[in-house]
């Protein structure tokens, strides 16, 4: 499936394939992901629920969510709950997506 990658050390946001939520807890590198909507549309943001604890490398925030620190990866979402394609475009999430 489509979605994005944020790597905020590097502010930078590319387009990746998933196939499982296991490549995106592999992507982000903890075991302790959750997910924030991002608007109505399905996707969600998947990030390191204790990316503040570790110290990870580099912040970002989207729209009024809270910042959050460390790898994100955007992906989509069906009504039940299992992993799509991305709805955004990339420069929707960019024109949206702060470091800091």
């Amino acid at each position: 499936m489509k979605a994005l990658l944020i790597k905020p050390a590097e502010q930078s946001i590319e387009a990746i394939e998933l196939s499982s939520k296991e490549e995106i807890i592999k992507l982000i590198g903890f075991d302790t992901v959750i997910a924030d909507d991002l608007g109505g549309n399905g996707d969600k943001l998947y990030f390191d629920e204790e990316c503040f604890l570790r110290g990870n490398e580099g912040r970002f925030k989207i729209d009024n969510l809270i910042p959050v620190s460390g790898i994100g990866v955007v992906v989509g979402s069906n009504d039940d709950g299992t992993l799509a394609d991305i709805q955004s475009d990339i420069e929707d999430i960019k024109s949206r997506t702060s470091y800091l």
